[in-house]
């Protein structure tokens, strides 16, 4: 990954794609856990870097997270920067840009940890990216939707390519009979929800985020912007062509193709025919949920507590006009990053002294179970994410929290590292103070 991808300017009739990046692939096993080292070189000539290893928990090497000012400074122009850091999970995610907005112009690609899986397969298909995409580069856009809220977007991607109007190509995939096939599916996107589906076939999931879980059968899958899902099919259906669909759900997500980002399931090489299959019914629900949380059930059991004791926090989060901009706040301020001081650096240099705008929670006690509810009266769902843990999921829903009635599940909930945050709802997280360092919680681009 010495380079970065350049994004093209995708108009009327040109092809819709983005250049494929690296794969960081590794073997995670529990007796000699692989070290991974990346060498990045930041060839643009006017913007810093970083680059994220998005849901690594980086326990003891947290100074190889990759977010500029808090980690990090960011890598100059002509410089280069190598992150250090051991596979101790296994399953599927994603490497991308942590400064500003270029994961959006194409700074991305695919982390693939093998270990055991919850069902069986015969063949690993790789990392399945889902974008939507602009023909407006994402610092046009982020400025845009500053001033005026989420722009609406032209298209969307499966794995890099689509058409629009009379030009581009869809992501094609061939299929055996009878063989049955491991996607990772990773939503990439800057501001869409999607809901993956391939007609006529059914979909085991057995990941979520880099959680292995107890195997479920569905025909659609709701996947928020940052969650990743492994899922299992198996070519079983009449020999033929069937469309892989990748639905925005315009409830939240603002698209012109909303229902034409599709790839293609062939069972003849051959075929250069369109499909003619038609959508499960349940494709035509248009919501922005995360899956239930029932069906989310860790194959590793563990419980969101061992002791009586723990840290509540209670967290806001708001849009409010300051200026002429638009910002998020999460409690009672909009973070300020500070690139020259990386929040890192000031905690080894024991300076304590956090402002308001570093919107800094001090968790000093090691091995300490936190709890958080995280509240909105935003009328729009959010994803959250938090760098360093796999977060237990106590409840989600929509309204205002209360504990008498949330009726929050503490035996073996959900573990992942980001989650759905409803419309005018809350989510109660778990997670214990296991991993020393700077954790960063926000939400997901301008969503």
């Amino acid at each position: 990954m010495a380079r970065y991808l350049a994004r093209q300017s995708l108009r009327t009739g040109e092809t819709q794609s983005v250049r494929k990046s690296p794969i960081i692939s590794a073997w995670s096993i529990l007796t000699c856990l692989t070290k991974i080292v990346v060498h990045v070189t930041n060839s643009m000539a006017n913007n810093g870097t970083g680059i994220h290893f998005h849901g690594i928990r980086q326990n003891y090497t947290n100074q190889n997270d990759g977010v500029p000012s808090m980690t990090q400074c960011p890598i100059a122009p002509g410089e280069s920067y190598t992150y250090t850091w051991r596979a101790t999970q296994y399953g599927s995610s994603w490497y991308h840009s942590h400064f500003y907005v270029q994961a959006w112009d194409g700074v991305f690609g695919g982390i693939i940890i093998n270990g055991p899986a919850t069902a069986n397969y015969d063949e690993d298909l790789g990392s399945l990216f889902l974008n939507d995409w602009s023909h407006e580069t994402a610092d046009v856009e982020v400025l845009y939707a500053e001033q005026n809220g989420p722009p609406t977007l032209e298209n969307g991607l499966i794995n890099g390519t689509n058409v629009y109007d009379d030009g581009g190509a869809r992501f094609e995939t061939t299929w055996a009979s009878g063989t049955s096939y491991r996607l990772r599916l990773v939503n990439a996107a800057a501001d869409t929800h999607f809901k993956f589906t391939i007609d006529n076939h059914t979909m085991t999931v057995i990941s979520m985020d880099l959680v292995p879980i107890v195997p479920y059968e569905t025909e659609i899958l709701a996947i928020a912007m940052g969650q990743r899902y492994d899922v299992i099919v198996t070519a079983d259906a009449t020999a033929d062509n069937y469309w892989m669909r990748a639905i925005a759900q315009t409830t939240c997500s603002n698209n012109d193709n909303a229902d034409n980002i599709k790839g293609i399931v062939r069972y003849d090489s051959t075929s250069t025919d369109d499909p003619t299959s038609t959508a499960w019914d349940s494709a035509a629900d248009d919501d922005c949920d995360d899956e239930d949380m029932s069906l989310l059930v860790p194959y590793l059991a563990i419980d969101a507590t061992d002791a009586t004791t723990g840290t509540e926090d209670d967290c806001d989060v708001a849009i409010v006009v300051s200026g002429d901009s638009i910002l998020w706040e999460m409690g009672t301020e909009s973070m300020v990053s500070q690139w020259s001081y990386p929040s890192l650096q000031q905690v080894y240099e024991g300076n304590d002294t956090w402002s308001d705008e570093q919107q800094a929670y001090s968790f000093p006690d090691s091995d300490v179970w936190v709890y958080w509810v995280i509240q909105t009266s935003n009328g729009v769902p959010h994803p959250m994410h938090l760098h360093g843990h796999d977060f237990f999921i106590l409840g989600q829903g929509t309204g205002t929290y209360d504990s008498s009635t949330a009726n929050l599940t503490v035996p073996n909930p959900p573990r992942r590292d980001v989650v759905q945050l409803s419309g005018q709802g809350y989510v109660v997280i778990a997670f214990k103070t296991d991993n020393p360092g700077v954790s960063s919680p926000y939400l997901i681009l301008w969503h």
